[in-house]
C-alpha cells in the first residue's frame, strides 16, 4: 500500500477504536439485559462489525444512540435466527414448547409487571430507564420522531403504573421476555 491509502485507513481505525473504548461498556450492559451472557460478546463484536462498515454513517457528535440502535437491530437479528432454528428443532422433535411462570423463577412484581408489557412499551421504559438515555436519545435508537416517542413513553409509563397496582395475585404468569413477541403499538 502507497502511504496515500494507509493515512486514511489509519485514521479510520483510530476512530473505531476511539468509538470501542469509549462506548463498548455500554454497549455490553444494554445487551446484557436483553440477551444470554453466552451470546454478548458475539453480539458486541457484531455492532461494532456493523460500525467498521458503516464509520461514515456514525455521528462525530453523539454516537451511542447510533450504536445503541445498531446494537438492537443486531440482537433482533439475532433473536429471529435463534426463534426459527428453535422453532425447527421443536418441529422435528414433535415437542411442544415448554413454559415457566416468573413465580418458578422467583422474580419480583415489577420484572412481571415489565414482562406483561408489549415490546415497543419495555423497549421504550429500559431504554430510559436502564440505558440512562434522554427521550430524544431513545428516539434517536429507535428510529422516531422524539415526539412520537415521548407520547410512547409516556403511554408505557401509565400502562406500568396500572400492572403494578394490580393485586399479585391477579398477575398471571408471563413469559421471559427474551423470548415474547409482545404486540405493538
Amino acid at each position: 500500500m502507497t502511504e496515500s491509502h494507509t493515512a486514511p485507513v489509519s485514521a479510520d481505525r483510530e476512530r473505531l477504536e476511539h468509538l470501542f473504548r469509549a462506548h463498548e461498556p455500554a454497549i455490553v450492559a444494554y445487551l446484557r439485559r436483553r440477551a444470554a451472557a453466552d451470546t454478548v460478546d458475539d453480539l458486541v463484536a457484531e455492532t461494532f462489525l456493523v460500525a467498521w462498515r458503516r464509520l461514515d454513517d456514525v455521528p462525530l457528535q453523539e454516537p451511542l444512540p447510533w450504536l445503541l440502535a445498531v446494537a438492537r437491530r443486531v440482537l433482533s437479528t439475532h433473536r429471529r435466527g435463534r426463534d426459527r432454528r428453535r422453532n425447527l428443532g421443536e418441529r422435528m422433535m414433535d415437542v411442544q414448547p415448554r413454559s415457566r411462570s416468573w413465580e418458578e423463577d422467583g422474580e419480583d412484581r415489577a420484572t412481571a409487571a415489565l414482562a406483561r408489557l408489549s415490546e415497543r412499551d419495555r423497549e421504550a421504559l429500559t431504554l430510559i430507564a436502564w440505558e440512562g438515555l434522554t427521550p430524544q436519545q431513545a428516539a434517536t435508537v429507535l428510529g422516531e420522531p422524539p415526539g412520537r416517542f415521548r407520547v410512547r413513553l409516556h403511554r408505557a409509563k401509565r400502562r406500568m403504573k396500572a400492572l403494578l397496582s394490580e393485586p399479585p395475585s391477579s398477575a398471571p404468569a408471563a413469559p421471559r421476555f427474551s423470548t415474547r413477541q409482545g404486540a405493538s403499538r
